[in-house]
């Protein structure tokens, strides 16, 4: 009966077999191939589904996506944050993720919209697409899973994804909440969002970004009171405008790249850099990749898209099926046009929309990211709880994972807000632990653990 479905656990054995942190076999099944959501249009997404690790028919369902617009959830997501494993160093085997968040929820990953990662169409007209496509595609792709997984149709669903994620998560809740409302029956048994250092309002997100920046010493003074002055950062709320900047404005953002350099990490200001070029040398040498930093692996991009690109995992994961005629790459760039222009979209009304369904919605912000800061997603917050006259359930405080602090946050009911201390853009990457004590608490919908001494995961 489900001969399609790749069981590749087996196969997970072998690839893994080479690190001895790994057990030679799991005890959770893990799934991946393909739902075709236009097959006029040969159109197919790809997806990744990981059981929990016990009671999965009794553990809620997560659909995890990426951003860019244009990354795959699979690479990123799965393979380098919070899926069960991660490469172990030599770019040709994994290790085992004991943070996981399939400790307590069933992980679906998506690779959407087509064109990123293995999903493809055969229909050129396809690779042009923006937020709206993506969406109705995504509500497609769920639509046709869950006949193909009907077991976990009535499960808890909950959506989280961080990034552009903070676009592709919203637009498609009020698609699902949409549906249930038109069927007059709950199709999708949507309970929670959950969206980390998401793009909501591009003026806002962009503004933070310098003044993230300016705080931390990255930018001289005059450079800020410059950019302040001069950058209308209100017009990237106009699509229709799309970021017509002044002369003045435009010279000031040249001088703030100057004065950045080369060598930052944006995602996570507080780590180093890895040198891609050396990474790539290292491994088609079969040697050691792990460049740390901060007990980060600075490489893992180059190590995951040499592994996915490996034959044997390919045929392993049942991906790539139709040849593609490009490698896999963590960002599709080539293989996909986006409306960039979509950007500009204001995402507030959706998160209403989410809120006024009875839906929790958290959004938290690793708290070193410069891309989308934490004072940006939190301006945004406090702007949706002012607008929908929210009372505050639990005033700012800290919250605390092992001991020790893990973060700040405040509630308003369904809707909280969280800081994860000492996390950059992919919180569940450089502190695994912290994240999934925050997953934890956002899927039984209670508050972030307020004692210290809380026990530790």
């Amino acid at each position: 009966m489900r001969s399609w479905r790749v069981v590749w656990r087996a196969a997970m054995a072998v690839l893994v077999a080479v690190s001895t942190v790994v057990p030679a076999q799991v005890s959770f099944k893990q799934y991946a191939g393909y739902v075709v959501t236009d097959a006029a249009a040969g159109r197919a997404l790809f997806f990744y589904f990981v059981e929990a690790q016990s009671h999965p028919f009794s553990k809620p369902l997560t659909l995890w996506l990426n951003g860019g617009p244009g990354c795959s959830s699979v690479g990123n997501g799965a393979f380098e944050e919070l899926g069960p494993f991660r490469p172990n160093g030599t770019a040709r085997g994994l290790v085992y993720n004991r943070h996981s968040w399939n400790k307590v929820s069933n992980l679906l990953f998506l690779e959407s919209p087509a064109g990123v990662g293995f999903s493809y169409s055969n229909t050129t007209a396809d690779r042009v697409t923006d937020d709206a496509k993506t969406a109705q595609d995504s509500l497609r792709f769920l639509l046709g899973w869950f006949k193909k997984f009907p077991e976990y149709t009535s499960n808890k669903l909950f959506l989280t994804g961080e990034s552009y994620a903070g676009h592709y998560i919203p637009q498609l809740a009020s698609l699902l909440l949409d549906y249930n409302d038109k069927q007059g029956r709950q199709v999708f048994n949507l309970k929670g969002v959950a969206l980390g250092n998401p793009l909501l309002n591009l003026a806002i997100d962009t503004y933070a970004t310098y003044s993230y920046l300016w705080s931390h010493g990255v930018l001289s003074d005059d450079t800020f009171d410059g950019l302040t002055t001069h950058c209308n950062f209100d017009d990237y709320t106009d699509t229709s405008a799309y970021h017509n900047e002044s002369t003045a404005c435009n010279s000031l953002i040249s001088k703030a790249s100057s004065e950045v350099g080369n060598f930052i990490n944006f995602y996570d200001v507080q780590l180093d850099v890895c040198y891609s070029s050396m990474a790539q040398q290292e491994i088609r040498l079969n040697k050691q990749v792990h460049n740390f930093s901060l007990g980060v692996d600075v490489c893992m991009d180059n190590e995951i898209e040499f592994y996915l690109n490996l034959p044997e995992v390919q045929k392993a994961l049942h991906a790539n099926t139709t040849q593609l005629n490009y490698n896999w790459t963590l960002c599709s760039h080539s293989s996909l046009n986006y409306s960039y222009a979509d950007q500009s979209i204001d995402m507030k009304p959706y998160l209403t929309d989410i809120l006024n369904h009875g839906v929790q919605l958290w959004l938290y912000s690793g708290d070193l990211d410069s891309v989308i800061p934490l004072t940006g997603t939190r301006t945004i917050v406090n702007q949706l709880a002012a607008r929908m006259k929210l009372t505050k359930t639990d005033p700012y405080r800290a919250w605390y994972s092992k001991g020790q602090v893990g973060g700040w946050t405040v509630a308003w009911g369904n809707l909280t807000y969280a800081t994860v201390r000492g996390a950059g853009h992919m919180v569940p990457m450089m502190q695994p632990s912290r994240a999934l004590v925050f997953f934890k608490s956002f899927l039984v919908g209670e508050p972030l653990p307020k004692n210290k001494v809380a026990t530790p995961n």
